[in-house]
Parts: structure tokens; C-alpha cells; sequence
């Protein structure tokens, strides 16, 4: 089991933009089962897939991977973290054969929310699993 107290907050695996308002970040999943390990996001924030792709997520301690990611090119989502706490810790692998490449915007400044809120998106890909 990991230990949650090391679990980094790190939301992509390379870091390509940040100042004082916003900091973007790249993930590159490799295909057949490419993971990026546990990670935790504190700042609300904004998820861009230019190309489509079929992910997964698992949370900390769950047994079995209860989100998919559906991205058609321009699939965008937006998360509210909140003020309260940080969502939960949780890991991402890719489901299809592809090497799929997507961007996270943290936003930076104090969430307008106190507690964290639904997942939010367009209509280029849908979450599935989502038990709210």
C-alpha cells in the first residue's frame, strides 16, 4: 500500500509552464496500460486531451480502476478542488493501444469554493463511474 503522506502533488510528469496564477502540465500515458502512480491535486483545474484517448483512474485504497475517461479531440474538463482539501489521492493508465498525451491547467489562486465539486465537460468525451 502506498503511504499517503508521500504521495506527490505533481499532477503530470512534466512540468512546461508556471507563474503566479497558473502552472500547466503534460502527461503522457504510453499505450497498453502506460500509469502515472498516485498524485494529488490541490488547486482547481482545467484537464485538455487534443487527441482522443481512453483512460482510467483509480483512487487510494479502492480495488478496482472506477473511472473512465472517454476523449474525443477537445475534450476538455474542469475540476473544483475547493479550499478544504485536496481530492482524493489517485492514479491514471491508459486503456487503448495509443500513446495519449493530456494537459492540466492548475489554477493557482484560492479556489472561489470551500468544498470540492463535480467533474464539469464538454461534449467531445464523457467520465464514466462517476458515483455523484
Amino acid at each position: 500500500m502506498t503511504d499517503e503522506s508521500a504521495i506527490p502533488s505533481a499532477p503530470g510528469d512534466r512540468l512546461l509552464f508556471e507563474n503566479d496564477r497558473v502552472r500547466v502540465w503534460a502527461m503522457t500515458l504510453a499505450g497498453n496500460g502506460g500509469m502515472f502512480d498516485y498524485h494529488q491535486h490541490f488547486h482547481d483545474h482545467v484537464v485538455i486531451w487534443p487527441d482522443a484517448g481512453h483512460a482510467q483512474a483509480q483512487q487510494l485504497g479502492d480495488p478496482d480502476w472506477g473511472l473512465t475517461q472517454e476523449a474525443e479531440p477537445g475534450f476538455v474538463l474542469y475540476k473544483t478542488v475547493g479550499t478544504t482539501a485536496p481530492i482524493p489521492p489517485h492514479r491514471i493508465r491508459n486503456a487503448g493501444p495509443n500513446t495519449v498525451t493530456h494537459y492540466i491547467v492548475e489554477l493557482l489562486e484560492p479556489s472561489p469554493s470551500e468544498g470540492e465539486k463535480p467533474w464539469e465537460w464538454n461534449e467531445h468525451g464523457r467520465i464514466l463511474g462517476l458515483s455523484e
